[in-house]
């Protein structure tokens, strides 16, 4: 850490903010970025196995959806309750660090269930248990991998960063289950029976998936520790720490005794923050994000996108697979390999807009605005399609503009908001687009019992129209940038 962040947060912000206008430096130029990348590249392509064998171990054990349901809950749940506690634990302790336990846990966790899978001790009570573990860590997980591009990479590059970790994982979404499956069925022998069972004949394909997902995440580990924090900030606010500054230089006369006693000022302020509780902590956040005009808007705006729309559209497209196209499992294979190729396009052409932002269409809020708006006519569309491909025309562009606007207005709270405040932060927006899902989705399943799919995408399209023209007029969307 160079001695200006360290020693000076206010002139090394200036200086940041200075040297902002030059051109940015290659993105595979900087260290930290290539670290970044080789280990969520592994760790990915990992993810993909477990989240590929985890179900299909409970439906080969039980034959009962039900049970698949409630291990998903079991994982989904306590994710949920527990993803602010993550963002704060995450702001008291540092992303890296934290991000250095989960991943061990988890290793430690997966070959856990890797062996019991391969011994036949596994039971639907255990995977529950493991279940819980396992949503547990990605509570901590998720707001910490979210914090650490900011506080690892060079502000210049946080976009350009932030499109290459999320194409990554699109690309892992498209090529884990297939290396997964092929795993799974390639090593599929019989293993020692399966208590309750006649026999998992996939135990050692299984066993192998959860396995390998294990060693990624040790090799992820292993690619935290070279990181070199920068845009870092102690534990006490800017404020608090202007404030020190003024307060001791005003009380002496020399400047090396106003400098002795600001850092134990500076001190003092880190030391009341970490006996802070988390409750605390999470309300301090939450304060925090709610006076910032802008921040609020957003905040607003997510939850009123994922309510309304995220949360039917992902049980919506099912139904149009099986009742609309009259399709099977292929057929929604090629829907979502479709949308996730779109999406992948919009995360790549993201990294190449500075700020997220479409000159055409002036600010970031605006384009936000404008993109969701022409998405809104897209869903319309699509509840009037009869063949695949027409389906998979409109779902590309679809995934393409999601793809853009994620990465966008990530990168945008991450320059934004203060570094002592990141993991609250990114905790809020991911429990606002994870969290309420699963009450939107049950919402819409409901819904389609009674209203056909063509009838909930016009909603959808005409709810999310009506969102964007509401941000436009009543929240402070337009002033984003």
């Amino acid at each position: 850490m160079s001695a200006a962040i360290t020693s000076d947060p206010a002139s090394a912000e200036a200086t940041a903010t200075a040297t902002e206008p030059q051109p940015a430096p290659r993105l595979f130029a900087d260290s930290n970025v290539r670290w970044l990348a080789g280990g969520g590249l592994v760790s990915m392509l990992g993810d993909q196995f477990t989240l590929l064998a985890l179900p299909w171990l409970v439906l080969r054990l039980t034959g009962d959806p039900l049970a698949l349901g409630t291990v998903l809950a079991a994982m989904g749940v306590p994710r949920a309750l527990l993803m602010l506690v993550g963002g704060a634990t995450v702001d008291r302790h540092a992303p890296r660090r934290v991000l250095l336990v989960t991943r061990h846990a988890s290793a430690v966790l997966l070959a856990g269930l890797a062996a019991l899978v391969a011994s036949g001790h596994v039971t639907l009570s255990i995977i529950h248990v493991f279940a819980v573990a396992i949503g547990i860590t990605t509570a901590f997980s998720h707001p910490a991998a979210s914090a650490l591009v900011p506080s690892t990479v060079p502000k210049a590059l946080i976009q350009p960063a932030n499109a290459l970790l999320m194409s990554m994982r699109q690309v892992t979404m498209l090529l884990g289950p297939l290396l997964g499956a092929a795993l799974i069925a390639g090593t599929g022998t019989q293993a020692a029976p399966v208590p309750g069972a006649a026999g998992l004949r996939e135990a050692t394909g299984l066993a192998w998936a959860f396995g390998l997902d294990a060693f990624s995440f040790v090799v992820a580990a292993l690619t935290l520790l070279p990181l070199k924090p920068i845009n870092a900030a102690p534990a006490a606010s800017r404020r608090n720490i202007a404030d020190a500054s003024t307060s001791t230089s005003t009380s002496t006369s020399s400047t090396s005794s106003s400098s002795s006693s600001s850092s134990s000022t500076v001190a003092d302020a880190k030391a009341a923050a970490d006996k802070q509780s988390i409750a605390a902590s999470i309300a301090e956040g939450l304060r925090a994000l709610w006076s910032d005009p802008l921040l609020r808007a957003l905040c607003l705006y997510v939850t009123a996108i994922g309510l309304l729309v995220g949360g039917p559209l992902q049980v919506a497209l099912p139904v149009l697979a099986e009742r609309q196209l009259h399709g099977d499992a292929t057929t929604l294979g090629v829907l979502t390999a479709g949308h996730g190729a779109g999406i992948l396009v919009g995360l790549l052409l993201a990294g190449r807009f500075a700020g997220g932002r479409i000159a055409a269409l002036g600010s970031l809020g605006t384009t936000v605005l404008a993109i969701d708006g022409l998405a809104g006519l897209v869903f319309i569309a699509l509840g009037q399609v009869s063949h695949s491909w027409e389906a998979v025309a409109l779902l590309a562009p679809i995934g393409a503009m999601a793809g853009f606007v994620q990465v966008a207005v990530m990168s945008w709270i991450q320059r934004r908001v203060p570094p002592r405040m990141l993991g609250r932060a990114m905790s809020v927006l991911l429990f606002l687009i994870m969290g309420l899902a699963p009450l939107s989705s049950a919402l819409a399943g409901y819904l389609l019992r009674i209203v056909p799919s063509p009838v909930m995408f016009a909603a959808c399209g005409l709810t999310m129209m009506a969102v964007a023209t509401i941000g436009a007029i009543a929240l402070p969307m337009r002033r984003i940038d």
